[in-house]
This record gives C-alpha cells, structure tokens and sequence, in this order.
C-alpha cells in the first residue's frame, strides 16, 4: 500500500484520531451512549495506552495524514489471555483501500507477540461492513458481553483464537 505508514500512537495523535472515532460513529449513526462517542478516554488515547504496558495503539497515515487507528487492550474482567481489540476506526477517504484489514492484521499480531491468545471485540449492527472484515478474519460471535468495557451500547460480541 502506498503512502500508507502505521505506527505506535504520540500525543499529539489525541485530538485527531479522536475527531475520527466521533466523526465516523455519527456517520453510522451510532453516536449514542454506551458507546466511545462519549468516553473521556478517547480524547486521551495516547496516555490510556502508555500507562498500561500490555496494551498498544497504532496511528493509521496516509500521505502523512492521520487517517485512522486500531488497538489492543486488557480490558477489566477479561481473562488473563485475552486482550480486546479497541478504537478501531478509519476516516471516511481511507476507507475501501484495505487498511482496516491492515490495522486488524497488525493488531492481531501484537496480541499474539505480548502473550494473548484470544482477542476479544465489541461492536453494533451500525457498523456492519466492519463486521464483515472481523467474520472474514475468523472472529465469532458470543451471545453475550466478556469483561467490563462499559460499553453497553455494543450488542454484538465476537472472539478469535490468535
């Protein structure tokens, strides 16, 4: 993919993959309570992901441009082997080129890389086209919620053996 770089999250990344998770939720209509449109923590990604050592953030640019970001996290309540993957989230130009996939992928990897064996995601029937991506990379449903992500507005579970 040219043009495309993807590497670990700087502070000055905050308010602009923040500007991202909230602008592509409310395209999809899924900027509602319980979900990361309202967390204080997605205005302070790069502090969230630095102060917890089995996690990591990757920004997503194109051309320079931040145009995206995915993670990994141990969320409370998860067992010990399984991480989630979180804040996965691309603006609308960069869509359709493969880079969730590659996000997904790179994410994937660093799980497998700091121990986990499962990931773990949550999501809504708003954002199905990423539901397809996460069924194609083998994840599978649950019928219910792992661990206290507080996001109760998420009502599709799903799971991967990494």
């Amino acid at each position: 993919m040219e043009g495309i770089e993807i590497r670990p999250i700087e502070p000055a990344d905050n308010p602009f993959i923040a500007n991202i998770i909230r602008t592509a939720l409310t395209e999809f209509g899924a900027n509602k309570p319980g979900t990361v449109f309202f967390d204080e923590s997605t205005d302070h990604l790069y502090e969230l992901f630095t102060n917890e050592k089995m996690s990591a953030y990757f920004i997503a640019l194109k051309n320079g441009v931040i145009v995206g970001g995915a993670g990994i996290y141990p969320t409370d309540g998860l067992p010990t082997n399984t991480c989630e993957l979180v804040k996965m989230y691309l603006s609308k130009e960069a869509r359709g080129l493969g880079l969730g996939r590659k996000m997904i992928d790179h994410c994937l990897s660093v799980a497998k890389t700091k121990g986990f064996e499962q990931v773990y995601l949550e999501t809504m029937p708003e954002l199905n086209k990423a539901v397809a991506v996460y069924e194609q990379f083998g994840f599978s449903y649950l019928k219910g919620p792992m661990g206290n992500s507080g996001h109760n507005g998420c009502d599709i579970w799903m799971l991967k053996q990494v």
